[in-house]
């Protein structure tokens, strides 16, 4: 199966998306004032084996804005009404930054639509940002947007070009929204992927403690294997944020076995 260029209309917003593949459904969720183009160093290499979904976010890209407010749980819910949409009872997701956070919501309000979860580059706090971080998510509203790459991109595929000052204070008001999900991923049974570089928005402590709230890292598996949990843990070498999606060779390997594995 291949599209390109589809709508659904669903939880109240025209929601972009495209069809890659067939196999087991696999939602892509990409990052902050981005596209599902994010993922081209890895999505035709999934669509081997997988039906690849991918999304353009709430308000960015292929998909306008509305007069609701850009919140991951609204947008979370974007993501199960596609499914409806599209008759997919359940699919992995996979997201990469506020992808993640997306993508991390969706398990969490709709847990029975996903069948696997990958999140990469995602704290599970806001706190877990570095202080630099959170300043540069501070200075977002106004910083000078107009006529950089990002905005030029914006205005050739945006339904609405002239959306975008507003999307910059969306996304402000977003990304500093302060959030503890720590209870959450407690109760999280999901066999989940957490990716995160060693050089990441976040330090590497924290990607170890997202894998202990999962039940990982807390007792050797034993020589059969008996202890060991549905859920892994990937850090990795000389990775940071802003190329992350582009680590195809460190990447693919990663995901290729995991999202193939059985459910238990």
């Amino acid at each position: 199966m291949y599209t390109t260029g589809k709508y659904a209309n669903v939880n109240g917003i025209n929601l972009y998306y495209e069809i890659h593949g067939t196999g087991t459904p696999l939602v892509l969720l990409h990052g902050g004032f981005g596209s599902f183009e994010m993922f081209s160093a890895l999505w035709p290499e999934l669509a081997h084996t997988h039906q690849v979904i991918g999304v353009d976010l709430y308000g960015m890209a292929h998909t306008a804005l509305t007069e609701r407010p850009m919140q991951v749980e609204s947008m979370a819910d974007d993501i199960a009404g596609l499914l409806d949409h599209l008759g997919i009872e359940q699919a992995s997701v996979l997201g990469y930054s506020l992808g993640g956070k997306v993508a991390l919501q969706t398990a969490f309000r709709h847990p029975e639509r996903v069948r696997k979860l990958v999140v990469i580059s995602t704290p599970f706090k806001w706190s877990a940002w570095y202080p630099e971080v959170r300043a540069n998510f501070a200075s977002i509203a106004s910083l000078p947007f107009e006529n950089t790459p990002m905005h030029e991109a914006y205005k050739q595929i945006a339904p609405r070009p002239e959306d975008f000052p507003r999307l910059r204070d969306e996304m402000h008001a977003a990304v500093n929204r302060s959030f503890d999900w720590t209870e959450q991923v407690k109760a999280l049974t999901i066999p989940t992927l957490i990716v995160a570089g060693d050089s990441d928005g976040f330090p590497p402590s924290h990607a170890v403690e997202f894998f202990n709230l999962l039940g990982g890292g807390k007792k050797d598996i034993g020589i059969n294997g008996e202890n060991r949990i549905p859920s892994q843990l990937a850090i990795l070498p000389g990775a940071d944020h802003y190329t992350m999606l582009s680590r195809s060779e460190q990447l693919l390997p990663l995901l290729k076995p995991f999202l193939a594995e059985k459910q238990a």
